[in-house]
């Protein structure tokens, strides 16, 4: 089980959706993540370069139909980052829930 963490790389929103959707499979191709996150190329390429910088996702190309995809996956060090981000997240949550209001 990943400890509660709080993770600045993941918590933005764009990447914090970027690793919901990547934990949720074994790996996603880019025009799929770009359609279901509604972001332009530059826009999710940039938040990849983020998360691929920090160690937390992995590309790799492959040539399907002719054409070169690019597929991304959470690495185990990302994985576990989520996990802890998310687990931090529902402390906090369940903290302010449990306070008199």
């Amino acid at each position: 089980m990943t400890a509660p963490a709080f993770d600045e790389v993941v918590h933005a929103p764009q990447r914090l959706r970027i690793c919901a959707m990547l934990s949720a499979a074994q790996s996603v191709e880019f025009g799929i993540l770009q359609d279901r996150l509604g972001l332009s190329k530059s826009a999710l390429s940039k938040q990849l370069a983020h998360l691929v910088e920090a160690g937390y996702v992995q590309q790799e190309r492959a040539v399907r139909d002719a054409r070169s995809r690019l597929w991304l996956s959470l690495t185990r060090e990302g994985a576990r980052a989520y996990a802890g981000h998310v687990r931090a997240l529902r402390e906090i949550v369940d903290a302010e829930a449990e306070e008199p209001g």
